[in-house]
């Protein structure tokens, strides 16, 4: 007599408490996730109207992959490819640190201190993904954004992100979704080129030259979610972090702040007056950027910032 048929409901109260055993953290939302996503379902809510339903052992071959994935702490975005980053889908690999969402903020923080000024000028440091520079280049209106990195992977991996997002163009110079994209709050002068270096070294004449079209322009607002966890302590983080996402996107030195005083050190001819600098960082560093800033003659540390959440994420300075 054949058994009968696994239901969506009964697999996933299974992968919950298999993943629950594997210490995941959100075990039911993660299993949520996979299963919708291996059943192509359009999102999460379709598991709720099709509890009953049962699974075939093709569907049920794909969810035990995944959910074999994920038991090795393997990151539920690289499982199934993407996130979401201001509702902007961006790709996820192990060539680039995983988005989070508390670092939204420094897109709404930008903006604020971009109010008023003509096709701002954005230059973001260590970009990854891109997700910052693609939400900036679809948000702030007539923004000329350059997105740098040291990694020439990464890059590939932002590239990639920008062209899905409608920003497509040549590997150097990617122009903004024209005024028909839907998804696009930016008219059509927005812009997002790429450059490779080491922190301000990549922002060269010749790339400010390709983003604003004035190789002399300077920058309105720089932002930058660099490295910043100390290199002891490694051995604190999630498997998910000190596994699958870069080492040169997680650790900054003795205290986490080694690229951080680099940059600010880089940062004396190369903004206009009244230009802001964001930077995420750790939620004990705030209050140590804030005691050196006298360091930096030419700026003003201007605050020292909190995410949705309520912690401590984020420092500006605005120079003078």
């Amino acid at each position: 007599m054949p058994q009968p048929q696994m239901t969506v409901l009964e697999i996933l109260n299974r992968t919950k408490v298999f993943f629950e055993k594997k210490g995941i953290p959100d075990a039911r939302l993660d299993a949520e996730y996979i299963i919708s996503y291996g059943l192509k379902m359009k999102n999460r809510m379709d598991l709720y109207l099709n509890f009953e339903k049962p699974l075939t052992p093709a569907e049920l071959d794909v969810l035990r992959t995944m959910v074999a994935r994920r038991a090795t702490r393997e990151p539920l975005q690289h499982i199934i490819g993407d996130t979401s980053f201001r509702g902007f889908i961006i790709k996820c690999d192990r060539r680039a640190l995983i988005p989070r969402p508390e670092t939204e903020s420094l897109v709404d923080m930008a903006s604020n201190c971009l109010k008023g000024i003509e096709n701002p000028f954005i230059v973001e440091i260590g970009t990854g993904t891109g997700a910052i520079s693609i939400a900036c280049a679809k948000e702030i209106a007539g923004a000329k954004v350059l997105a740098t990195d040291v990694s020439e992977d990464a890059l590939a991996l932002a590239r990639t992100n920008a062209e899905a997002n409608g920003l497509a163009g040549n590997p150097d110079a990617e122009s903004a979704a024209s005024s028909t994209d839907s998804t696009s709050s930016a008219p059509s002068t927005s812009t997002l080129t790429f450059a490779q270096g080491d922190l301000l070294n990549a922002v060269t004449p010749e790339a400010i030259a390709k983003t604003t079209g004035d190789a002399s322009a300077k920058i309105d607002c720089l932002i930058a979610n660099l490295p910043y966890i100390p290199d002891g302590e490694k051995d604190k983080l999630q498997p998910e972090v000190a596994k699958y996402d870069p080492a040169l996107a997680l650790f900054g030195g003795a205290d986490g702040l080694d690229l951080v005083r680099k940059l600010l050190q880089q940062t004396e001819n190369s903004l206009k007056p009244g230009a802001s600098i964001l930077l995420e960082i750790g939620s004990e560093q705030g209050e140590m950027l804030k005691a050196e800033a006298s360091r930096y003659t030419w700026l003003e540390f201007t605050g020292i910032h909190k995410d949705f959440c309520n912690n401590i994420r984020f420092v500006s300075y605005k120079k003078i």
